[in-house]
């Protein structure tokens, strides 16, 4: 297929389309000989064009970014860190890891920066890691007067591999907001250590501060976690690094979720994690808008144990990887990312003003940040999957969300989470988002359940949301200098 001749035949300036053509040249090139992927790459295009993306934790990354990805530094094996490498012949990958990471440092004022975690879930767990090996680990080999672990008897290195196992974390609950790497039965984090939860509070959903500091005081644990992935308020840091200091936890603030939020300078002072916490986690690919991977930035004096994520946590840094998230931060230094950050919370916010002037009660009763969380069981008689079939029917995705104390548990949930960094990446602004609340109002009042996994609606009701839906759509397109025309299957 040529998509990129197609192309070709109708552009009149070839030199400010060069991400356009180097990306339908490799769609050329893998439709020779590999169809099904080559349609697979177009469908998905097709798909979430014509889909408005309400996923929270989704976005839209540049043609460059993608681009970065896919060239022969996915052929370099580089365990370590810039100028410490387990292979020869690491030095080009030495020059990106090192523009990435100072550029990670200057994008968010960190100390330093580790970008090789694969993903969030990956950084978190090197994290974990690095804390127990600085504060448990490395304490007791000193103790025992010898230079490194691999020096210790096997009685030994038993010993102190049992204290790992007594440590404590403490995080957010998974049906208040948290993440499973909080220390989720399901997941690691509640297997290598003892994970204890705080909650929100009953009444208006939010952190109280003061029990968190109870439960701290009485746990000790050795990670205060901060953060979460479907909490719609801010979270105070100042609070939580006092918090953690008067338990003696490291503060450990995953803000997966909210990266392109502090990059874009929209949440700031109390707000802006990097000052306070000991680490931070995040991904790439939210609100960032990067690759799909994870990142780490880290006070200096956890440096030498974060950078040793490989070997002890990850396998081998993915070089190409790295090359796009590059692309990214520098994406994210520019002053229109500042403008677009501000933009998310706006829309969000104006989602949620929407919906309560309907009469649609919020968890928390609004948004601070990109997200907000409808308990769609209370005010539409409807379980989060029902809901979530729905709208996807329609062109339009969401995730189901447990709510605190959901009464339908964590496969169906009683609610549904909504984000705005994608469609504010598409262009969608204030407008455009009071129409998408009044046609997710209209269906969700209209809908009746139909088992524990779809519900219907009336066929004018259908249509007239489809029709909006597609409005919306057209209005702003999705990469629009990919010309859908040209985009027909191999």
């Amino acid at each position: 297929m040529n998509f990129l001749k197609n192309f070709l035949q109708t552009c009149a300036n070839v030199e400010k389309h060069t991400d356009t053509i180097a990306y339908l040249a490799s769609l050329d090139h893998i439709s020779k000989n590999y169809p099904i992927i080559a349609n697979a790459i177009l469908d998905e295009l097709k798909s979430q064009r014509n889909s408005l993306k309400l996923i929270a934790s989704e976005n839209y990354s540049s043609l460059a970014v993608q681009l970065a990805m896919g060239n022969l530094l996915t052929d370099k094996y580089a365990e370590g860190h810039p100028g410490h490498r387990f292979y020869a012949g690491c030095e080009h990958v030495d020059t990106v890891e090192s523009y990435a990471v100072d550029t990670a440092k200057s994008l968010f004022g960190a100390e330093h920066a580790y970008v090789q975690p694969h993903s969030g879930a990956d950084a978190n767990l090197v994290a974990f890691w690095s804390i127990l090996i600085k504060r448990v680990e490395t304490p007791a080999v000193e103790a025992l007067g010898k230079k490194s672990v691999a020096a210790l008897t096997p009685e030994e290195f038993e010993t102190i591999r049992q204290e790992f196992s007594k440590q404590k974390l403490l995080g957010l609950a998974l049906d208040c907001g948290g993440h499973l790497t909080h220390g989720s039965r399901v997941n690691l984090s509640s297997k290598m250590m003892k994970a204890v939860s705080y909650g929100v509070d009953p009444k208006t959903g939010l952190i109280d501060y003061k029990q968190v500091e109870e439960i701290a005081m009485r746990e000790k644990p050795l990670i205060l976690i901060a953060g979460y992935s479907s909490y719609p308020r801010l979270i105070d840091f100042a609070k939580m690094r006092e918090i953690a200091d008067r338990c003696g936890a490291t503060l450990l603030v995953d803000m997966a979720h909210f990266a392109g939020l502090v990059a874009g300078k929209a949440l700031v002072g109390n707000f802006d994690p990097v000052p306070f916490a000991h680490i931070v986690t995040s991904t790439t690919h939210k609100t960032l808008r990067g690759p799909r991977g994870g990142l780490i930035l880290c006070k200096e004096e956890f440096k030498p144990f974060i950078d040793k994520g490989c070997p002890f946590a990850l396998g081998g840094p993915l070089p190409h990887v790295m090359a796009s998230k590059a692309i990214s931060f520098k994406e994210a230094l520019d002053p229109s990312f500042k403008a677009y950050a501000k933009q998310i919370i706006e829309n969000a916010q104006t989602l949620a003003k929407r919906f309560k002037s309907k009469g649609v009660s919020l968890i928390t009763d609004g948004t601070d940040n990109h997200l907000l969380l409808i308990d769609v069981q209370k005010n539409f008689g409807l379980n989060g999957r029902q809901a979530e079939s729905l709208l996807s029917s329609l062109g339009c995705t969401v995730n189901r969300n447990s709510i605190p104390n959901d009464p339908n548990g964590a496969w169906y949930c009683s609610g549904i989470r909504i984000g705005t960094p994608a469609l504010t990446t598409r262009g969608f602004k204030n407008e455009e988002m009071e129409k998408i609340a009044d046609i997710l109002y209209d269906v969700l009042k209209e809908a009746k359940p139909n088992g524990m996994a779809e519900s219907v609606i009336s066929e004018n009701v259908r249509s007239r949301a489809k029709r909006e839906i597609d409005e919306l759509l057209q209005n702003k397109p999705l990469y629009p200098e990919i010309k859908t025309g040209d985009l027909v299957h191999v």
